[in-house]
């Protein structure tokens, strides 16, 4: 054995070689690996925190607060916008990348119909929990400051909450179906 292999590093309790540190590197498909994971985390992340602040706007009759969670709710949209993409498009390039991944297969085939069920439905979501905050900037124009019935109807959209359930469902799905990977 030469010195370099010999040489032994004392980290806490393990004793490491240099050779069982090199078993550690991480090549070209775990990165990609890794960021496909980071962005999935970034993806569900954003819809949990969206789904307290869907929760919290159902009880939210003024302009002031539903501006302030429409603040908040910004995080939450680019944290879900960049996890989509970011997502899908390592996921598939990772399909490509590792030779017994193909996305023909019909666990990657159900994802990305999954995907494409999420995504449609979340940024659609987007849209209907866009009408509270453009009522609210109305009404604080207008010098209103108090209570309002259309805003609270608004801010309790049926539409938006169903569209989220479903983008969110898909998501979870999708967790399901990777983590399984049925026919595989």
């Amino acid at each position: 054995m030469s010195k370099r292999s010999q040489h032994r590093h004392r980290i806490g309790l393990a004793t490491w070689t240099q050779s069982s540190i090199r078993s550690f590197e991480m090549n070209f498909q775990d990165w990609i690996f890794a960021l496909h994971l980071l962005t999935a985390a970034t993806l569900v992340g954003g819809l949990v925190m969206s789904w307290i602040i869907v929760v919290a706007l159902r009880t939210v009759d003024v302009p002031e607060t539903t501006l302030s969670l429409a603040r908040v709710a910004m995080v939450a949209t680019g944290a879900i916008v960049v996890g989509l993409p970011g997502t899908i498009g390592l996921g598939i390039w990772l399909a490509i990348l590792r030779p017994q991944l193909h996305p023909w297969h019909g666990w990657a085939i159900a994802a990305i119909v999954l995907w494409v069920i999420a995504t449609a439905a979340v940024l659609r979501s987007f849209i209907e929990y866009a009408k509270p905050t453009q009522k609210a900037r109305e009404l604080i124009a207008s010098g209103q400051k108090g209570p309002s019935a259309e805003l609270t109807a608004l801010n309790r959209t049926s539409t938006g909450l169903l569209l989220r359930a479903i983008g969110s469902a898909a998501v979870v799905l999708i967790v399901i179906d990777m983590i399984y990977k049925p026919g595989a």
